[in-house]
């Protein structure tokens, strides 16, 4: 093997290595999976490409992939704004970096709630918040990452706290109690038990749908303990009476379900927002192209067509 192979080989066993940490920053920029795909596998080709080894692969990744994620932010503000009905990020079921010592600041900063309230920030307030509240980057290293001096990016972290601060939900941190509620509310609709329901539900619960425009949904926004009580009874018990499952499952750090058709294709991802042991908000993304990462995606066409023939039924 000759040295320029050599490097090569060495090079792609740090990216590998690295990877799961990459993903998850340009994820926390972008709140999309496919973007923060793209976002690392550029930032390959540039350390595949570039002429020297730097000192700290880490760095120079880290740094790289925030560069491509603040540029690909930046065009994506645009198509946000044009996006038909409520943006939700796309769904996340498992995050593959993992640090023990800060197991419970990554699970929160990749939730829904907290994936939105970035979305307020300046690309640049994004950045910095992501690389040194999240995963304890220091100064001169976000220095670099961002092309700021370290006082601005000082004055940029202090925005973007307070920012977050002020909007932050505080969820319940029990996750085997966060779980049996889950799997209580799932029965719940299954009957379509209103009291059920109303006893699992926040006073002020919001339902809140992505379906970008290309899937059927209920509803966008619906607020208010009896409307989505009402609203979930009825609409549920006909879908399982077709063979859609609900399955409780992690979605981006907190507890959620997928929902599948009966040839086990995703249809619908939900979040679970959980505060004092109610259900605070319920996001739902069914928009078939921010599904496409999980696996095979059902026709919600279809099954909205044959949901709505039982229910009249």
């Amino acid at each position: 093997m000759g040295a320029g192979a050599g490097v090569r080989t060495a090079r792609a066993a740090q990216f590998e290595e690295l990877r799961p940490l990459l993903f998850s920053i340009a994820y926390r920029l972008l709140g999309s999976v496919a973007e923060a795909e793209d976002a690392v596998q550029d930032t390959w080709l540039r350390y595949e490409a570039a002429g020297t080894t730097p000192a700290s692969p880490k760095a120079y990744l880290s740094a790289a992939v925030t560069r491509i994620s603040i540029d690909v932010l930046r065009s994506a503000r645009v198509r946000r704004e044009e996006y038909v009905g409520q943006w939700l990020p796309e769904p996340l079921l498992d995050d593959p970096y993992g640090d023990p010592a800060r197991a419970a600041e990554l699970a929160d900063s990749v939730s829904t709630a907290a994936l939105l309230l970035l979305e307020r920030l300046s690309p640049l307030e994004r950045a910095v918040f992501v690389l040194r509240d999240v995963f304890g980057f220091d100064f001169p290293e976000i220095a670099s990452a961002v092309g700021r001096s370290q006082a601005a990016c000082r004055q940029l972290a202090v925005r973007a706290r307070r920012h977050m601060d002020e909007g932050r939900p505080r969820f319940d941190a029990d996750r085997w109690e966060r779980e049996q509620l889950t799997a209580r509310f799932i029965d719940a609709l299954r009957e379509g038990d209103v009291d059920g329901l109303r006893a699992l539900l926040a006073a002020d619960v919001q339902v809140v749908g992505d379906g970008g425009g290309k899937a059927p949904q209920i509803a966008r926004v619906v607020s208010g303990i009896d409307n989505v009580a009402r609203l979930l009874a009825v609409s549920f018990p006909p879908m399982f009476r077709i063979d859609v499952t609900a399955e409780p499952h992690t979605v981006n750090g907190q507890p959620g379900a997928v929902f599948r058709d009966r040839d086990g294709r995703v249809l619908v991802i939900w979040s679970l927002d959980i505060l004092d042991g109610r259900v605070q908000t319920i996001n739902s993304v069914n928009n078939p192209d921010k599904l496409a990462h999980l696996g095979p995606v059902g026709d919600s066409w279809s099954v909205y067509r044959e949901w709505n023939a039982t229910r009249r039924t």
